[in-house]
């Protein structure tokens, strides 16, 4: 973060310092555990712990004050009424204080993880760059990415995610963007917002907060993202493989493992690309990438080297592995929408061809009154697609075997992660290729690193 003097953090969030003045030149963290010198450790209260309780083992890790409700003996403390407020104050504060920055907003239903990762990796090549780590995209994840800016930070990718009307709103005013980028309109979370309609609403927060000489990247493929060019008094950019893009992705190819190449063609300019990421649906996010880079004046041909050389980099997101006993393993299960289930879906049959295809499927969470219909709708995308064994993990779950039914796919169902991997450590052989695909809850993701590292295999730290 730049240094700032607790005085004047106490200043940004109308708090009270209790305690002498220090300078806090360290990260800002919200977790005790990743505090360092310098750090200055925001005492949060969760629902399952009071952050004060963790003051002194983040003064032990180096931290200099707390940002929290009351004083700790352990430091010097900034008391504020309210500590969520006080943290997006703070974290506006920082920005307000880099007046070359430019900042990236990302939304939608899904992909926003993947294509924050792509931008970072891009932008990175042109200047410093800060991006959130793993999905911090909520009202406590991006104030903690704003607090990594320093002096010298020219980038900023702001990942934004909402489980209600109004949340992307208040992290654009944390984090107020030149240039916002929404992705698509799906179903993640419809339980809690009561509607999909309700999620167009929110994620248009973004297009409707960019100035008039900002930029709203729209995915033109997607109805509801197109519709909110009409919302927006920033420049629209569209992009997609549809004719009325801006931005547009002829000529899309998938090699013998999933991974696309594409022309891209805008109004002036042409290029190849290539993505070392799995799956068609990295076009679109490719796409994004390469009309928010453009809207920052990089050139095109470090735009389209930088993508041929983007990885995977957060956890559990179409994170392929070779195993040594010749499995291919394809752990995509950090989070799942009716969308991103589809999506994961195509991948693996385009990965799979040739080969045996089995999909381990879990839970879609958050779906509210849809989850019925929905899980049952992947069932008969799994059989739609030809795959040749589906296990279907939990109760929760139980639709999309019902979907498959009836189909050529051999359905399973078991009651637990457990009892997956037991069946999967005696059911695989070389040449497989194996999806799992759940919410993150649901457990699945650790069963990928397990079937990992018993294989002989890596996983990332």
């Amino acid at each position: 973060m730049i240094p700032l003097q607790l005085t004047t953090i106490a200043e940004l969030t109308g708090g009270a310092l209790h305690g002498p003045d220090v300078l806090v030149d360290g990260p800002v963290v919200s977790d005790s555990r990743e505090a360092q010198p310098g750090s200055l450790y925001v005492a949060r209260i969760g629902e399952h712990a009071d952050g004060h309780q963790y003051a002194s083992s983040a003064a032990q890790a180096g931290a200099v004050a707390t940002l929290g409700l009351r004083p700790v003996a352990e430091m010097p403390t900034v008391v504020v009424p309210d500590v969520q407020e006080a943290f997006a104050q703070l974290a506006r504060g920082v920005v307000d204080r880099c007046s070359d920055l430019q900042i990236i907003g990302i939304t939608g239903s899904s992909g926003k993880t993947s294509t924050k990762d792509m931008l970072g990796h891009v932008l990175e090549g042109h200047g410093e760059t800060i991006s959130p780590i793993g999905s911090l995209n909520s009202e406590v994840g991006v104030p903690l990415t704003v607090c990594r800016v320093t002096g010298s930070t020219r980038y900023l990718v702001a990942e934004m995610g909402a489980s209600g009307v109004g949340h992307i709103a208040y992290l654009t005013r944390i984090a107020p963007p030149q240039i916002g980028v929404v992705l698509n309109v799906g179903a993640a979370h419809v339980g809690e917002f009561g509607s999909v309609e309700a999620i167009a609403r929110t994620k248009a927060e973004l297009v409707r907060a960019l100035p008039q000489g900002g930029v709203a990247i729209l995915n033109v493929d997607d109805a509801r993202v197109a519709a909110m060019a009409a919302e927006t008094a920033a420049r629209v950019v569209r992009v997609g493989i549809g004719a009325d893009a801006d931005l547009r992705a002829i000529e899309v190819r998938l090699d013998e493992v999933g991974r696309p190449s594409f022309t891209v063609v805008g109004r002036a300019e042409r290029a190849a690309v290539r993505l070392q990421l799995h799956g068609a649906h990295q076009v679109g996010n490719a796409l994004a990438v390469i009309a928010a880079a453009r809207a920052l004046e990089l050139p095109m041909d470090l735009i389209v080297d930088r993508l041929a050389s983007a990885r995977a980099v957060s956890r559990w997101r179409m994170e392929v592995h070779r195993l040594p006993n010749d499995v291919t393993l394809v752990n995509d299960a950090y989070n799942a929408n009716p969308q991103s289930m589809a999506a994961a879906l195509r991948a693996l049959g385009q990965m799979g061809a040739g080969r045996r295809t089995i999909a381990v499927l879990g839970e879609m969470r958050e779906l509210g009154q849809m989850s019925a219909e929905a899980h049952q709708e992947v069932g008969r995308i799994v059989a739609e697609l030809g795959v040749r064994q589906l296990i279907v993990v939990g109760d929760g779950a139980r639709g999309i075997a019902s979907g498959a039914a009836g189909s050529a796919v051999h359905v399973e169902q078991v009651a637990d992660v457990a009892a997956a991997h037991d069946l999967l450590a005696d059911r695989l052989r070389p040449g497989d290729v194996v999806l799992l695909k759940s919410s993150r809850d649901s457990g699945l993701r650790y069963l990928g690193d397990r079937l990992v590292t018993e294989a002989g295999g890596e996983v990332a730290s």
